[in-house]
């Protein structure tokens, strides 16, 4: 088996959906209501997810600016799913 990290590198990067699960969880944790249908609303019906869409998603939250720092430092390329 011989992994092509250029292709798993630009599946990730063009896929920013796989990381609506971490987000979810860490806005659940910090109380906020509906994360799962503020995340659906997000990437429902969309083939593509960009950073960019992330970003844009993070700096609309009415939350605290320490927790957007801790949002914005998962990527698909960090994030294990644990």
């Amino acid at each position: 088996l011989t992994l092509n990290k250029e292709i798993i590198t630009s599946d990730l990067e063009n896929n920013w959906a796989v990381v609506a699960e971490a987000y979810q969880t860490i806005l659940r944790r910090e109380g906020i209501e509906n994360p799962y249908e503020l995340l659906k609303d997000l990437t429902r019906g969309k083939t593509t997810i960009t950073q960019n869409d992330m970003i844009t998603f993070i700096d609309r939250l009415e939350v605290d600016e320490a927790l957007k720092v801790e949002l914005r430092e998962i990527t698909p390329h960090n994030y294990t799913g644990i």
